[in-house]
């Protein structure tokens, strides 16, 4: 039998004596070395860290550190901890690793009828992505064919207070609607417990008021006209490039506004200004300009490569919310005959399964896991041009994953057309910095691609 769950791997090796230092040293006499050698009483330690926190001060256990190990938990649980933006993840890639054995969740089920039904759609389907596979469709287009049930194996890592609001939505929030991520929580509130006492001494009563989710009823027009285009840009800085500039002069020079507005009503000097922030290193002066992004038609399996992007505002709808009847189609299946035939019947069973089940009352504990990594979604982002500058480095590089290539490539000719000084210097890396950064793995056009991007 399989081991599954989720794993405290790892904790900052001092543990809660820095997190009762760090409440200390604000209000005690002494270096900081000698604050904290004064700090190894667990039992003081774990009544100033509950005293502390309790007063607001909760960043006082951000200086703890904890590591966790993911095993053969659902993709679910996978993408419901990816969105918490300020721990780190690192996935086992469905690009690279055959995922035809990897096992699946089944969720629990009110008779035996029902359990056998869901075994042997999902047994069906990892066949055929098998088949796929085999049959020379590679790993990134078959993965589409993947249940939500497959088996993730991850590390997470993030420090105490992070783990605090991790650990409130899987008990308390949005997560408890789902078993699976529920136990979870209440797995790793009892290791990271047992490491963290005065972190966790009055968890129960402070995470009992988290409420994740929005308490608004509207009621929505019905619309059958969805747009077509993949990315609708929502929003944005309207002076976003002059923005950019004025804050990079402030920051060198620090001159006063007439005098800044005076050097930048000669464009050639916002140009200067924004190819120079734009290579250096600490380009901070770019988050002055900001945008929010529609992107329609998201795979479930490309949901990882936008919410990996830390510093922006995801949001992403409820997985129960994905449509069964919309799905991804890659041009590898569609060139043959036989395989897309099969490739649409897997969606098509797996609709059926899903219509079924919801027809015989079954929930969310059961329902979420009746969907395809191909069904598609839409999700809206902001991110500000720093972000963005990472982004299209990563994802309009040939070798970032062909959907969110184009997704990404038509949100940057967009931009391009608003802002077209500051994002004509955008781009993967090779164009952006005139270095690739893959090393043997290049697709060794450089030059080509350089061109292409010059004339988006």
């Amino acid at each position: 039998m399989l081991k599954s769950g989720a794993f405290v791997i790892g904790v900052t090796d001092c543990k809660e004596e820095v997190c009762a230092a760090s409440g200390r040293i604000s209000t005690q006499n002494g270096t900081a070395l000698e604050i904290f050698e004064r700090s190894h009483d667990k039992e003081k330690n774990t009544n100033l860290i509950s005293k502390v926190t309790k007063s607001g001060h909760t960043s006082t256990v951000e200086h703890i550190f904890f590591n966790l190990a993911f095993e053969n938990v659902s993709v679910v649980v996978e993408q419901f901890m990816i969105e918490f933006r300020l721990a780190s993840f690192t996935v086992k890639s469905r690009r690279y690793v055959d995922f035809s054995s990897c096992g699946y969740l089944v969720p629990e089920f009110r008779n035996e009828e029902d359990k056998a039904e869901f075994t042997k759609t999902m047994d069906c389907l990892f066949n055929l992505y098998a088949e796929l596979t085999e049959n020379g469709i590679p790993k990134e287009d078959s993965r589409f064919v993947l249940p939500y049930c497959f088996y993730s194996n991850f590390y997470c890592s993030l420090n105490g207070r992070e783990l605090t609001n991790v650990l409130s939505a899987m008990i308390y929030g949005r997560g408890r609607k789902v078993k699976e991520i529920y136990n979870l929580g209440l797995s790793l509130l009892s290791q990271a417990r047992a490491i963290s006492p005065g972190l966790f001494i009055d968890f129960e009563t402070k995470a009992a008021k988290y409420n994740d989710s929005y308490d608004f009823e509207i009621n929505i027009p019905s619309c059958e006209e969805k747009s077509n285009e993949i990315c609708e840009i929502l929003s944005y800085s309207t002076d976003g490039e002059i923005n950019v500039a004025k804050s990079a002069l402030i920051e060198k020079y620090n001159p006063c506004s007439k005098a800044i507005d005076k050097a930048l009503s000669d464009r050639e000097n916002v140009k200067k200004i924004l190819s120079s922030v734009v290579k250096s290193s600490r380009p901070r002066a770019l988050e002055a300009f900001s945008c929010t992004v529609r992107f329609n038609g998201v795979s479930l399996s490309c949901l990882t490569h936008f919410a990996r992007h830390r510093m922006q505002n995801i949001c992403i709808p409820n997985l129960i919310t994905t449509s069964r009847e919309k799905y991804i189609i890659p041009e590898t299946v569609k060139a043959d005959a036989e395989l897309l035939g099969k490739y649409n019947d897997a969606f098509l069973q797996m609709k059926t399964l899903y219509e079924k089940l919801k027809a015989e009352g079954y929930d969310e504990n059961v329902l979420i896991y009746c969907v395809l990594s191909g069904n598609v979604l839409d999700i809206v982002t902001t991110m500000n041009a720093r972000e963005m500058l990472l982004f299209f480095k990563l994802r309009s590089c040939t070798r970032a994953q062909w959907e969110i290539q184009e997704f990404a490539n038509d949100f940057l000719k967009k931009l391009r057309k608003i802002s077209p000084d500051l994002f004509t210097l955008y781009g993967p890396s090779c164009y952006t910095t005139g270095v690739c950064p893959e090393g043997k793995l290049t697709c060794g056009r450089a030059k080509e691609i350089k061109e292409k991007f010059k004339s988006l």
